[in-house]
């Protein structure tokens, strides 16, 4: 697949407009005072499915001829591209074919199976659930959407960040959580080519810091046995992704799970809003980078806000 340019995210933004929420973006003044600095917030948290994943799918979705939508998707995922594709698939009328984990969030599952999707479970393994997906591609005909390492889910997420651009064109940086690397690498497409001063900087946990790793390195390096609160961080980065970041992110942040849990339980305190722990990691690098930060016009993507409000983390 080749890499999406600006205009993929145009006609991306056009292909969702019907569909997908222009979300808000907020700032907070208790936060910007504790920074010294000026944050604007971009509240994927209230997107469709609580999180940024439905821009992508519903690119990608949207984006099939009738030929190729016809049987179905189908994507193996423990969480928000589940959902988001579920329900894409359902805006479409097709089948959608939906592999968890076993262990996979109760909130999740439920969210899944709620949009309509068929959802077939299997072990915690990548093994196991590329295996299982292979069986329904077989069975069904159904076209696999990549979580993250696909160019019309990029440029699906990296609407976000050129939404935000029109709402603050003269931000310094722009920060967002990096897992396969979808939204991250979406998000410097998008800022990049409206102005290269802006930079673009990603956060992970330490405790899952692969791309951090992959970037120094000048190669990817797989996540193994991460660790973190974090769920939605825990993958590897996409192929299509690290050729992204490798040329247009100018650094990656890592933070530790304690800091991020500070961070997302400040969020929900002073915004009264809702954010996941993969959200909060963004916020969390901020606290964590103190006075770099003074003076500076901030722009943050807040990728997601569906959490499992009996297993809050400050109360494990």
């Amino acid at each position: 697949m080749r890499i999406p340019d600006l205009s993929d995210v145009r006609d991306a933004r056009a292909r969702i407009l019907k569909h997908a929420h222009r979300t808000p973006v907020i700032t907070n003044e208790a936060i910007n005072r504790r920074l010294g600095a000026h944050v604007y917030f971009k509240c994927e948290n209230l997107q469709k499915v609580g999180a940024f994943k439905f821009r992508g799918a519903c690119n990608a979705v949207f984006s099939l001829s009738d030929a190729e939508a016809q049987s179905g998707v189908v994507a193996h995922s423990s969480g928000n591209h589940a959902q988001a594709l579920a329900l894409a698939a359902r805006l479409r009328g097709i089948p959608a074919y939906i592999v968890m984990p076993e262990n996979a969030p109760a909130v999740k599952k439920s969210a899944v199976a709620e949009y309509g999707a068929h959802i077939t479970f299997c072990r915690p393994t990548l093994a196991d659930r590329e295996q299982t997906q292979d069986v329904i591609i077989a069975q069904t005909g159904a076209l696999e959407i990549h979580p993250y390492d696909n160019s019309k889910i990029i440029a699906g997420q990296a609407t976000a960040a050129d939404e935000l651009l029109d709402d603050v064109p003269d931000l310094d940086t722009i920060i967002a959580p990096v897992g396969g690397g979808g939204l991250l690498a979406g998000t410097a497409l998008a800022t990049k080519a409206r102005s290269s001063k802006i930079k673009v900087v990603g956060v992970e946990p330490t405790g899952a810091d692969d791309a951090a790793r992959s970037l120094q390195a000048g190669h990817i390096i797989p996540s193994v046995d991460p660790k973190t609160i974090a769920d939605g961080l825990l993958t590897s980065l996409g192929t299509l992704n690290f050729a992204i970041l490798r040329d247009k992110v100018d650094g990656i942040e890592t933070v530790e799970d304690e800091l991020t849990i500070h961070a997302m339980k400040y969020f929900w305190e002073r915004t009264k809003l809702i954010i996941e722990p993969s959200a909060a990691t963004a916020l969390a690098a901020l606290f964590k980078g103190g006075q770099q930060w003074e003076g500076r016009k901030i722009g943050v993507i807040l990728s997601g806000g569906n959490v499992d409000l009996e297993r809050l983390p400050w109360m494990e």
